[in-house]
């Protein structure tokens, strides 16, 4: 017998425990001939469970859950990321904390001390995704430094430096000075802020007292510069092209170009242009031929390229420095405040500079050609399918991917230089030297990179890699391609279009069918969430106090296509209720001798109302393979919800009562048996959803056997003809509304639950009369009515006429209702509706209201709005009654 009160934390490690003994999440024989197989983005090594993880894993585990039932052999792989940035800068805090530095120790033992980390602090985040319930398998988790994964990494820049796809290149790139590293585009938080834009004069060379003013929101940058450019079309500034301006402070010339960079509208129409510190400008320089002249080191302090007053400075006391100079020397016009976006590092958080300097970049362009043809042709598709857009958008302007950074934590770039800084990229230190000996004609001495790969660089290759690749195994043949990535908006460029450029240049083939988007989850008011606004959720509180299932539930319940989820803890709460109901609903049933039977014949049945429960089921499960075939899982938890509470447990559970009272030895027999059917029905359909709350009702169902546990059984299948004829249906539906019309209109009258009303029948159909006749019971202890009158009509005036369908009956008041009370009362309430409607209205028409406020709050108030507008409609039809009687 199931305990009294539902406990999860009593059942979830028991049960978790017991699928990985089984090793219920290996890949088993096909029942089917399918294969199925989901690659689980791997998180950092560095990571914790957040919320986000949490709606995306739990989506993924409800994908693989339901093929595994199905019978296809499934695979879904797990694994981790080395997480360059991120690990390196944990362990160089830790060590900060020791008074040591990464220098101190030296790349070899410093790289000792990460692996140390590794082992002993990190991938935390595989044992919170355990107790949040997923079913990867773990036998075959992957860390892409592991050696295999290595080997594959550098089997693909090898390859792809031999053809000409991965060189080495000066350029710009972002730079962030606090990690010393450059990092992505992607990597990039561009943050608006309070700036200032300041306009400053440049003498033009050989013209005494002619000037071309400039406008800047970085001065210090200037002592970079190498030309202005003014568009072709700009007469104001037709005679000074070709001239030559003079660098203020530094007293260089530099020419003055046209370019239609340049926006007449815009400031003063010419712009002051430093290719090695701006990307704009970097292009400009190119095609105008303009030099090249960087002034930062990697410190973000000016160089030996500047005047000596300023070598040494840190870039913003640089520009304190400057423009002071500037002032006293007649070159700063004006100073105006402005806001401006400011690139900063994702990670450090420190303003990122454009910086000039040797790396390694990827050939994205020419990578990209198959990635945009094959979602073009159909051969991955995006759910939600408005993402292909972004996806194209980003290809379609991709640029070189630069992939090298510059740490000490990651797969070291397979490159030695010679004597003459000639590249020799071979496998190993040996290799290069052959190489080396052979172009040389002599042995000579080669320096190995110092950097290390673009962490997405590994993670690109994950769909094949964590297969075994370059072997051709036995897994790679089975599970390559993926059926499913579930993956974050965010991750769309860094991840996903990186993994089709290399898996159809490696594969030949795409690495997976389709692209499963998720939202992004935010706090119940639809605010992003972070921690400065200290609305940041923890999933793990949420498991804690509820349950893993009810949490996951939550979830996949606001997982609608195309929409963000705005989450909120009393869903959770919510659920876990649900949950609870259940727990009580299956509790009753054993109470009440309803035991699962493995010979029951669901088409067999009698009764109307089993026909009716097992018909409801059949359409659930239906739907429920519908919803999860097209990621609707919002639809999927909708149709599960509204079935087990509403329709099992209010309707059928209370409909059967009396039936168990006082039916048949046969009735009663098959009412335990259908019951027990239709719980066997709702664990296997909800499993995917709630593992765990599923898996203890179905050993109790199944005499406990944990050695067959509902992870591993059979998806239902039901047959396409079923015992349930329309007409049956029709009655129990008939029934279903009968009892909420009557429910509504005692809540609309706030009648009493002690107080019992009479109910006639007027004129109503054969099949109503068969409805009341089987149910009567059922009705009079639902609907809370003391007699029901089939052979007469009341003549009490106090009296209200129901309408179902065509079908005439009515509802005795008499003196059980003050309806002078009741108007007064409902005519209260609609006046607080009015008052509310012409409040928010008044708001909502505000136009400085919906063009300066939040989108949350203006969305908030059209609900609140919709709210008062048809609780007003409700009680002036309630009104309505009144006054008839």
């Amino acid at each position: 017998m199931l305990e009294k009160t539902f406990d999860p934390k009593s059942i979830e490690l028991k049960h978790y425990k017991n699928w990985e003994k089984l090793q219920a999440f290996k890949p088993k024989p096909s029942r089917t001939g399918k294969t199925y197989t989901i690659f689980m983005p791997p998180p950092n090594v560095t990571g914790r469970l957040h919320i986000g993880h949490a709606l995306n894993h739990t989506l993924q585990d409800i994908l693989i859950r339901y093929h595994r039932m199905l019978g296809d052999e499934t695979l879904w792989q797990p694994g981790m990321d080395h997480a360059g940035i991120a690990t390196q800068s944990v362990v160089e805090r830790n060590l900060e904390k020791e008074g040591v530095s990464r220098h101190d120790l030296g790349r070899e033992k410093f790289v000792e001390k990460v692996w140390e980390w590794k082992e002993e602090s990190g991938g935390a985040i595989g044992n919170q995704l355990r107790l949040l319930g997923t079913s990867p398998d773990w036998s075959r988790e992957r860390f892409t430094m592991d050696k295999g994964m290595s080997q594959a990494v550098q089997k693909v820049f090898i390859d792809l430096y031999n053809e000409g796809l991965i060189y080495r290149d000066k350029r710009l790139v972002n730079w962030d000075p606090k990690l010393g590293t450059a990092v992505s585009d992607l990597e990039v938080n561009n943050i608006e802020i309070a700036g200032k834009m300041w306009h400053i004069r440049y003498p033009i060379e050989g013209m005494p007292g002619e000037y071309i003013n400039v406008a800047t929101t970085r001065p210090e940058t200037m002592l970079g510069d190498t030309g202005i450019a003014v568009h072709p079309d700009d007469e104001r500034y037709t005679h000074l092209v070709g001239k030559y301006a003079i660098l203020p402070l530094v007293n260089r010339k530099i020419p003055i170009v046209t370019d239609e960079y340049s926006d007449p509208a815009k400031g003063t129409g010419a712009v002051k242009i430093t290719p090695a510190h701006d990307f704009n400008d970097f292009e400009v320089g190119v095609r105008n031929k303009l030099e090249i002249i960087n002034i930062l080191d990697k410190n973000a302090c000016i160089n030996e390229n500047a005047p000596q007053a300023y070598q040494g400075l840190d870039r913003f006391k640089a520009r304190e420095v400057i423009l002071k100079d500037l002032a006293a020397q007649g070159f700063l016009v004006d100073e105006e405040d402005k806001q401006i976006m400011v690139p900063h590092g994702e990670k450090s958080g420190v303003v990122i500079e454009p910086l000039l300097t040797d790396q390694w970049f990827a050939d994205a362009k020419t990578l990209a050609q198959p990635a945009i043809k094959a979602v073009k042709d159909g051969k991955t598709t995006f759910t939600p399918k408005n993402w292909e857009k972004t996806y194209f958008e980003w290809l379609n302007n991709i640029q070189p991917w630069c992939i090298s950074r510059q740490l000490w934590w990651g797969h070291r770039i397979p490159a030695w230089y010679g004597p003459d800084e000639k590249i020799f990229v071979a496998s190993s230190k040996e290799e290069a030297n052959e190489q080396a000996t052979k172009h040389y004609g002599k042995s000579v001495s080669l320096r190995h990179d110092e950097d290390v790969l673009d962490t997405w660089f590994s993670s690109a290759l994950w769909p094949f890699s964590t297969l075994g690749w370059p072997e051709e195994t036995p897994e790679l043949q089975k599970f390559y391609p993926g059926d499913e990535i579930v993956t974050g908006f965010d991750i769309i460029f860094f991840w996903i279009a990186r993994m089709m450029m290399m898996s159809l240049h490696f594969k030949h083939e795409v690495p997976f069918r389709n692209v499963c988007v998720t939202a992004l989850v935010r706090d119940e008011h639809g605010q992003k969430m972070s921690k400065s606004k200290g609305n940041v959720i923890d999933p793990m509180e949420y498991m804690e106090k509820f349950g893993s299932d009810a949490l996951r539930f939550s979830l996949a319940a606001l997982a609608g296509p195309g929409r963000d989820v705005n989450f909120s803890p009393s869903q959770v709460e919510g659920y876990r209720n649900f949950a609870t109901k259940i727990w009580n609903a299956f509790r009753y049933c054993q109470s009440n001798e309803c035991f699962w039977d493995e010979k029951f014949n669901p088409d067999k049945v009698s009764l109307t109302l089993n026909k009716w429960i097992i018909s409801e089921v059949k359409n659930l499960g239906v739907n429920v393979a519908d919803s999860i075939g097209e990621y609707r899982f919002d639809e999927l938890c909708a149709n599960l919800y509204q079935f087990i509470w509403g329709k099992f447990c209010d309707w059928y559970i209370e409909l059967t009562k009396p039936v168990l009272i006082s039916g048949s030895p046969e009735q009663i027999a098959e009412v335990r048996a259908t019951c027990a059917w239709v719980m066997g029905q709702i664990v296997h359909l909800l499993h995917p959803v709630m593992p765990f709350l599923t898996e203890e009702l179905w050993q109790h169902l199944n005499n406990e056997d944990l050695s067959h546990p509902l992870i591993i059984s059979q998806w239902p299948e039901y047959a396409k003809s079923g015992p349930t004829a329309k007409s049956d249906s029709n009655q129990i539906e008939w029934l279903i509304q009968l009892i909420t019309e009557i429910r509504t209109i005692r809540a609309e009258m706030n009648i009493p639950g002690s107080t019992k009303l009479d109910l006639y029948v007027i004129n109503i159909s054969d099949q109503a009369k068969q409805a009341l006749s089987e149910n009567n019971e059922a009705v009079l202890r639902m609907a809370r009515i003391n007699n029901i009158h089939t052979d007469s009509k009341s003549t009490d005036t106090r009296s209200l006429e129901l309408l179902i369908g065509t079908d005439k009956l009515q509802l005795i008041l008499g003196d059980k209702v003050d309806l002078d009370k009741e108007k007064k009362r409902i005519i209260a309430q609609i006046g607080e509706c009015d008052s509310e409607i012409a409040q928010i209205g008044s708001k909502l028409a505000n136009e400085n209201f919906v063009s300066r406020a939040p989108a949350e709050v203006i969305e908030t108030n059209r609900k609140r709005y919709d709210e008062a507008v048809a609780k007003k409609d409700s009680l002036n039809q309630t009104l309505a009654r009144l006054g008839n009687l």
